[in-house]
């Protein structure tokens, strides 16, 4: 099959030779299909912009996979550039599809990709001018977590109108694929489905978690090791990887650090909080000023080296604040995946709906995300036995297979042919 992946910022996952729409076009090509990876010609949040021959796209090839590069703007933050910059991409994706399949034939299929829903509106577009199907992949449930942020209110007039074009695409999609398994409760919530007189039927619905390719992941903990003596064996290492945002709730940790750093006996503790974000000059202020002497704040690392990092780990955390988001859904983070790829226990400071976690007995969830209840359990790691803690991390190890990209390749593809 010729197949067509939409993803507007999948120009980090060329740059990274890693993530979901990567991942799949190598599985993709490996089983014989023809893919091609749309994307814009910018980082998410990022200055660099990849420098086109021609006036809307051009293409790089990485790995025999083709990428083409729509142009649009660069934007910081999420005000009215990064609006732009969804809009320039939207509007460049037609002339972009048109000039490729002139070239390279039409795809059989179109499979759009949110976070921001323009792109699923572009590839349902596209798909019925070329007359082919298109699969529309939710990623974020838009505009459910712009109300969550308050950046909206689902009752205003824009609220409607953002409503009222979710549905439509959720209507118009010959297939949804969802990243959290319980996300077709949202439709219910809505009164979509047909069971509930609406024009949504979940038989078009399917589950495809994001995931980790365990090959690459398991090549990349070889060849990609980072000379760290904060990685040394003499330490329990809490490591964190990710953004440093306010849903993220960063700050929880150096609140934690400073519980445990005040109990005799845990002087090996450290904290290792890897990543870049708009907090983290104010957690450095913080660590200077409060004396937290076991924890490092890494900074942003290369994204090759983060199976190393994870693998040397004690336990990986999963930090978030349970009242920023509807957590009942499930859980569809790419690093839950690394994180359980590492062989490490994992803590989550919050509780999931369908518990990737609790189902394969590889870490705990928190009652609550405050200080005390998140040091109670790093305590409670640090004290177990070296076999319990073992055990714990070949349970997520073992469990990380089931979401390989072999697997979940396989799934996409039952979903294409089941709309061919």
């Amino acid at each position: 099959m010729k197949i067509w992946l939409l993803n507007h910022y999948a120009s980090n996952m060329y740059r990274d030779r890693a993530g979901r729409h990567y991942w799949f076009a190598i599985q993709l090509k490996e089983r014989g299909h023809d893919v091609a990876v749309f994307c814009a010609n910018t980082y998410l949040n990022g200055e660099y912009v990849f420098e086109l021959k021609n006036e809307k796209y051009d293409i790089k090839e990485i790995d025999g996979i083709p990428f083409v590069f729509v142009k649009t703007i660069t934007s910081q933050g999420n005000g009215l550039d990064r609006v732009k910059n969804m809009g320039f991409f939207y509007r460049n994706l037609f002339p972009s599809a048109k000039a490729y399949a002139k070239k390279n034939g039409k795809p059989d299929v179109i499979v759009a990709s949110s976070v921001h829903p323009l792109t699923m509106v572009a590839g349902l577009q596209i798909a019925k001018k070329m007359r082919v199907p298109c699969v529309c992949e939710v990623r974020d449930l838009w505009p459910e977590a712009i109300f969550q942020f308050g950046k909206a209110k689902e009752t205003s007039l824009l609220g409607k109108i953002l409503i009222k074009g979710e549905h439509w695409i959720y209507k118009k999609a010959d297939a949804l694929i969802f990243t959290k398994e319980g996300d077709t409760d949202y439709l219910k919530e809505k009164r979509w489905t047909t069971n509930q007189g609406g024009d949504i039927d979940l038989s078009k619905c399917h589950y495809i978690n994001n995931g980790v390719d365990i090959k690459d992941y398991e090549k990349r903990i070889r060849e990609y090791v980072l000379n760290d003596n904060d990685l040394s064996d003499s330490y329990f290492i809490i490591t964190y990887a990710g953004t440093i945002r306010p849903i993220n709730n960063v700050g929880n940790l150096l609140d934690t650090a400073k519980l445990i750093s005040e109990k005799d006996g845990y002087e090996d503790v450290r904290f290792l909080i890897y990543g870049d974000g708009i907090e983290l000059p104010k957690l450095r202020e913080r660590i200077k000023t409060e004396h937290i002497d076991n924890v490092k704040l890494k900074g942003f690392v290369e994204r090759k080296y983060i199976p190393y990092i994870l693998s040397r780990s004690s336990i990986n955390l999963l930090n978030y604040s349970q009242g920023q988001y509807n957590w009942t859904r499930g859980n569809s983070s790419n690093k839950l995946f690394e994180y359980m790829a590492s062989g490490k226990p994992i803590i989550s400071t919050v509780h999931m709906g369908y518990s990737i976690i609790k189902r394969y007995n590889c870490g705990i969830e928190l009652d609550e995300d405050t200080p005390e209840a998140l040091a109670k359990q790093i305590i409670r790691f640090h004290d177990m036995s070296k076999d319990e803690r073992d055990r714990i991390g070949r349970n997520a190890k073992e469990g990380a297979n089931n979401f390989d990209f072999s697997v979940l390749t396989n799934k996409l593809v039952n979903v294409i042919e089941s709309v061919i």
